[in-house]
Parts: structure tokens; C-alpha cells; sequence
């Protein structure tokens, strides 16, 4: 979702290990969507390489369900159509369990759980989210934070945008006062080069209603039997310290969360 003109990835891995109880024969194929925009989750390099946190967990848990799995980029807009449209068979792609996607598609337990935060520009006069009353607040659309900006900081203009990226260069250029995001997506970027511009204003509280019970894994309403085998496979990547692997090459804390 970084660049103009979308392309699909794919990436196969090998199965290594037996899922006990699958229905899904050995070997078999499933197809992973996810939006190759969001690092460090998921992020499509210039290569056609998908790299990232989600990218390297996905990996992990089709090991552990002994299935080969190809990746496929989505525009996050379109994401949840595609998979209704039977474009891919799971999306793992930084979603949040939410009331209203429950109503659109079925999910397996939570892989990471991490809350939103607002970042300004290092010289910005905003000190605290109060001063945010009439200044112009980015977030990317259809996502949990965009909605969340529109219940909780009403105050401000909001103004949306198709991925990440872009409003990354308007908080830069001065064109957004301050954004909204995950706290790990904007904490990196800040301490990268490209975001050495700002800071992380604060941490903000979750509102369960809005930003759900972490990101889980989306598959087809009424699909709960792979969603379930998803859920089986990260509870068995977080005993045998798989996730943990993963999780460190990314982040120097837990990102599951509570």
C-alpha cells in the first residue's frame, strides 16, 4: 500500500511441523492477505520482499499447522472485501478484533495487543492531547484509530489518509499538527531517520469498543474452524518460544500484551 500501483508478493514456506487435529490435508495452501504498508508489521519492499513482525509470525504459524502459505498485497481499504471475495483465505495484516468486524468476518484469539499513541513534530507547541482542540489530526482510514480520533479527539480536524506513509510526510511538512497510530508503528518510525522529525506525544487509553482485543487473524464468517486452528498454532508458537524469537528481532518488550 506503499507504492501506486499494488503487485502481489508471494512468498511459499516450507511445513515443518504436524498440526494435530487439522482438517486441512498436509501440504495444503492457504493464502495470506496482508497490506505490505504498516512497518515494522508489514512492509513490502522495493524487491517485491514482504518483511516484518506479521509477516515472519505468519510464517511461524503455518509451520505449525504443517501448511505451505502464500502471501498476497491488499490496499487496507479493500482488505476484508478481498477476503470475502475469496481473493485469500486469512488476512494477517495488524487487524483488530473489533465489534464491527466481528459483524463481517470471524477471527482467532489475539497475537499481539498494543495501544494507540499521537506523535507531533519534535518543535510542535501541542504538550498534551487538550491542545490538539482545533488542529488538524492525521490517521490513516478504516482503521481503529481513525474511528477512535472521531469519538475521542472530536475536537480536532481530523484528516485521513490511505496508508501510513503519507501522513508521515504531511506531520514533516507541517501540513498535520499530529497523528494517530499504534504506539509501536509510530515509536518506530521516530526513532528511524525518516521520522527523526517528531516525537511520541503520549500513549493513549484503549477503548476496548474501538481499538478490540488485540490484532488477531481474519478469516471468511462462519470459517471458525481455520480461525480456530490459528489460534491453536499461536498458542503453540508462544510455548515453544518461537514468538518470543520473532518478537525479539522486532521489539524489546512483549508486544502479545495482556
Amino acid at each position: 500500500m506503499r507504492i501506486s500501483t499494488r503487485f502481489f508478493a508471494a512468498v511459499s514456506i516450507a511445513a515443518l511441523s504436524l498440526f494435530a487435529g487439522s482438517a486441512m490435508a498436509e501440504g495444503e495452501k492457504l493464502i495470506i492477505g496482508t497490506e505490505g504498508a504498516y512497518p515494522p508489521f508489514n512492509n513490502l519492499e522495493s524487491d517485491g520482499t514482504l518483511v516484518g513482525f506479521d509477516i515472519d509470525i505468519a510464517k511461524a504459524l503455518c509451520e505449525e499447522m504443517k501448511v505451505e502459505c502464500e502471501f498476497v498485497t491488499q490496499d487496507w481499504d479493500g482488505i476484508i472485501p478481498a477476503l470475502q471475495a475469496k481473493k485469500f483465505d486469512a488476512i494477517i495484516a495488524s487487524m483488530s478484533i473489533t465489534p464491527e468486524r466481528l459483524e463481517k468476518v470471524d477471527f482467532s484469539k489475539k497475537y499481539y495487543n498494543t495501544p494507540p499513541a499521537i506523535a507531533v513534530a519534535k518543535d510542535s507547541p501541542i504538550k498534551t492531547v487538550e491542545d490538539l482542540k482545533g488542529k488538524v489530526l492525521g490517521a490513516q482510514s478504516s482503521t481503529t484509530h481513525s474511528n477512535y480520533a472521531e469519538k475521542h479527539l472530536a475536537d480536532s480536524e481530523l484528516k485521513l489518509y490511505p496508508t501510513a506513509d503519507e501522513y508521515k510526510l504531511d506531520l514533516e511538512g507541517g501540513r498535520a499538527d499530529a497523528v494517530i497510530d499504534d504506539i509501536v508503528v509510530l515509536s518506530e518510525w521516530v526513532k528511524s531517520d525518516a521520522g527523526s522529525c517528531c516525537k511520541i506525544l503520549q500513549p493513549m487509553p484503549v477503548d476496548i469498543e474501538i481499538n478490540g482485543e488485540g490484532a488477531g487473524i481474519a478469516v471468511r464468517k462462519g470459517e471458525t474452524a481455520l480461525a480456530d486452528k490459528f489460534t491453536a498454532a499461536i498458542a503453540a508458537i508462544r510455548a515453544n518460544g518461537k514468538y518470543k524469537e520473532i518478537n525479539d528481532k522486532y521489539f524489546d518488550f512483549d508486544v502479545y500484551g495482556e
